[in-house]
């Protein structure tokens, strides 16, 4: 859609200003409960620009994201359902105008909560699945917050984290990479670590 592609350009211009680590925490947040971009749009062109705060922009990024995520488990929490158990007007403001959010998707994500547990938020956390529809849906169905919270610590951090290590020791030459692989490494990990733990758990 043309308004997400203006979106993108829009951040993207707020690496080249001196408030874009502020605009980075801010963006990090909003896109853990309703923005469309993803924070590593802008992550990766300060950290390219600043190599040696790297890491701090990937701290900000990964709090920034952690309470964007308190923010939407609250969300779906406290104002995802009306008195009769039907979606609210709110919610289904957010099915009909967020990008990656949809009445069947959302559905569908109760027994993957039943199912899977940490394993879902710590997915949809580290790839790019997008976040918010798993922070909504979370409060929504009552997911246990401790447990909530400790998958959001774990798998953003662990993604901003890596970002931004890549490019403190690669540099520029590392960008394409990101481009092109990130996404679909950061997958297969997640399958790879969560394949491991149901094996060892079988084993057991």
């Amino acid at each position: 859609m043309k308004w997400i592609r203006s979106i993108y350009d829009w951040v993207l211009k707020w690496a080249e200003r001196p408030s874009g680590p502020r605009v980075l925490f801010v963006l990090a947040f909003a896109e853990a409960s309703f923005f469309p971009i993803p924070p590593d749009v802008l992550l990766i062109p300060l950290a390219l620009g600043l190599r040696s705060k790297s890491f701090k922009f990937a701290l900000l990024c990964s709090v920034g994201s952690i309470l964007g995520a308190i923010l939407g488990y609250n969300l779906g929490y406290y104002a995802w359902w009306s008195g009769t158990g039907d979606f609210t007007p709110f919610a289904h403001f957010f099915f009909e105008n967020i990008p990656g959010m949809s009445v069947n998707g959302f559905v569908k994500l109760k027994a993957l909560y039943e199912t899977w547990n940490f394993w879902i938020i710590f997915t949809a956390g580290f790839t790019p699945i997008p976040f918010k529809l798993f922070t909504i849906s979370a409060g929504a169905f009552n997911v246990e917050f401790p447990m909530f919270l400790i998958a959001s610590i774990v798998s953003r951090s662990a993604r901003f984290f890596l970002v931004a290590g890549l490019i403190w020791i690669f540099g520029e030459p590392i960008r394409e990479f990101i481009d092109k692989y990130f996404n679909l490494l950061a997958i297969l990990f997640t399958v790879l670590l969560i394949g491991g733990f149901l094996m060892i758990k079988w084993l057991v």
